[in-house]
């Protein structure tokens, strides 16, 4: 069974930077595709990021310049978030796809203050 652990976010005044990170576990395969969710306050999850495993990215235009996704070591991703802003509190999931299935993080809190 994977499981996907995240860390980091918090809280941080706009215009700040956070960065989150996911390692996934109880897999001996390379996770195809991992990315990052959200869930803003009282909105619908969306995808802010997704990097699969060749390296190509796609990211929610909302974030773009913004935010950089990348997978430092196996079945782990990272996001690095800079000039955030208060539209970008949210809860953030970590996602990862393996043989069709998809796998969830927890989620982790980012709460920017205006």
């Amino acid at each position: 069974q994977v499981r996907l652990v995240e860390s980091g976010g918090g809280l941080v005044q706009a215009g700040g930077s956070l960065s989150l990170s996911c390692a996934g576990s109880g897999t001996r395969y390379l996770i195809d595709s991992m990315g990052w969710y959200r869930r803003p306050p009282g909105k619908e999850s969306e995808l802010v990021a997704e990097i699969i495993a060749g390296g190509s990215t796609r990211y929610a235009d909302s974030v773009k310049g913004r935010f950089t996704i990348s997978r430092p070591k196996k079945n782990t991703v990272s996001l690095q978030m800079n000039s955030l802003t208060p539209e970008d509190t949210a809860v953030y999931y970590c996602n990862g796809k393996l043989l069709g299935t998809n796998y969830w993080g927890r989620g982790s809190q980012v709460t920017v203050s205006s």
